[in-house]
């Protein structure tokens, strides 16, 4: 293991790289196309009230895709169910379902760099975590030292393997990783707070009119004034501001105006940072992510899970060697009650730090219409990882399982700045 050296890392629990050969450097997304993901999933298409859609969108934030497409088709967002966030800066492919409307509506929809395809109806509507998984082919340019290709080999091996299965950087935000500081205020009631924070809090690279409608919000938290400042892309940030101009003081209703697929991440980017920041302990700890101990929390592909003890180590050391289970982590959420391991301790250390307890969970489950129980997740990533080189540049091509991040295979294999993988 090896430390990571960036401030990012350390704010977003990343401390640490599995693979301790220097990384190959570079830039991702230099253009939307070098950013390939396709989504990989099995729907059954019967008569009912949703279509199903394939949804190629390019260089667009997935809920601001979602409500230009509501927008364009005269509906409310809430009634485009989808599976999986993907990429913004990015060719990304996958499906969507829409409720009661018909395939010549969508033939008749033109938006800029957004093609949808009907692909047929069906009785149910998408939901979070209906997917098989994710296809990616990404090209990494301005490698730093091409000589490093020789030994990607050895990389190869160690994917294969397992490395961390951090939460990668898109669930918070690189140049303004914000999405679970956003969490922490709803969690603990603080709406006023949260849209202080969504609105206002600044980032790196942002452009004149964005820095000076977010600091103006700041400073004077005057919707009005800053909704003349914020520019018309930031759609989100602009819907809570014309809210709260007709609606002053009521911030809950402010965030409720957002889609409800977003008020959920600001939540569960509290549970993914809890993850990253407790996994890292554990190696900090010097305990091993490949060999299980009393106490540990074992995970099957079929998400059951089960507890180590003094009886069962030795039958759980087999099972993980023969990949038949890994360990596991919870993302801690309503149930969660404190258990006596290792692991747990460090959670609940990290809980009371933040000031968060498992009520706090429970109650913003009603508020916020999503249930956030907790779940465990494993504590390492393996997939097959190719590679080509192109011009020059690195071409990989790997899968993930839902729920995994291909940035934290790439930024495992690059050890770059996180600003230039965003």
């Amino acid at each position: 293991m090896m430390q990571s050296p960036w401030d990012i890392d350390k704010e977003l629990g990343l401390l640490y790289y599995r693979t301790e050969s220097p990384g190959t450097g570079g830039v991702l997304r230099d253009q939307p196309e070098d950013f390939e993901v396709i989504e990989n999933a099995d729907h059954t298409y019967t008569d009912g009230p949703y279509l199903i859609c394939s949804l190629t969108r390019r260089n667009w934030d997935q809920h601001r895709a979602i409500k230009a497409i509501a927008n364009g088709l005269g509906i409310s967002h809430q009634r485009i169910g989808f599976a999986g966030t993907k990429d913004k800066r990015a060719v990304t492919t996958q499906s969507i379902s829409i409720y009661k409307v018909k395939a010549e509506d969508i033939a008749r929809l033109s938006i800029p760099d957004i093609t949808l395809t009907a692909l047929g109806t069906s009785q149910h509507q998408i939901k979070l975590g209906d997917l098989l998984g994710n296809i990616f082919a990404i090209r990494i340019r301005n490698v730093s030292d091409t000589s490093l290709y020789t030994s990607l080999e050895d990389f190869q091996k160690s994917i294969q393997e397992g490395i961390p299965n951090y939460v990668g950087y898109q669930r918070f935000g690189v140049s303004r990783p914000v999405t679970h500081l956003i969490g922490f205020e709803i969690l603990k009631g603080d709406y006023q707070e949260a849209v202080r924070v969504m609105i206002g809090k600044p980032g790196s690279h942002m452009e004149d009119h964005e820095q000076e409608g977010r600091a103006c919000y700041l400073d004077t938290e005057d919707a009005a004034q800053c909704l003349h400042l914020l520019p018309p892309r930031l759609s989100l940030e602009r819907s809570v501001l014309h809210y709260l101009v007709s609606n002053p003081g009521d911030y809950l209703g402010a965030i409720q105006q957002l889609p409800r697929t977003l008020r959920s991440m600001y939540v569960s980017a509290v549970q993914s940072w809890i993850f990253n920041t407790t996994l890292s302990m554990r190696i900090q700890d010097g305990r091993s992510l490949f060999e299980p101990e009393v106490g540990d929390r074992l995970i099957w592909p079929d998400g059951r899970t089960d507890k180590t003890t003094q009886a069962t180590v030795h039958a759980a050391k087999v099972q993980v060697k023969r990949n038949k289970c890994g360990l596991a982590l919870l993302l801690p959420g309503g149930s969660y009650v404190p258990e006596t391991g290792p692991d747990d301790k460090n959670i609940q250390t990290v809980l009371e730090e933040q000031g968060i307890t498992s009520q706090m969970f429970e109650k913003v489950s009603s508020v916020l219409d999503t249930t956030f129980a907790g779940s465990f997740r494993p504590m390492l990533m393996k997939t097959e990882l190719t590679h080509e080189i192109i011009e020059g540049d690195l071409l990989v091509r790997f899968s993930l399982p839902p729920g995994q991040y291909a940035t934290t295979i790439l930024r495992e294999l690059m050890k770059t700045d996180p600003l230039n993988m965003v």
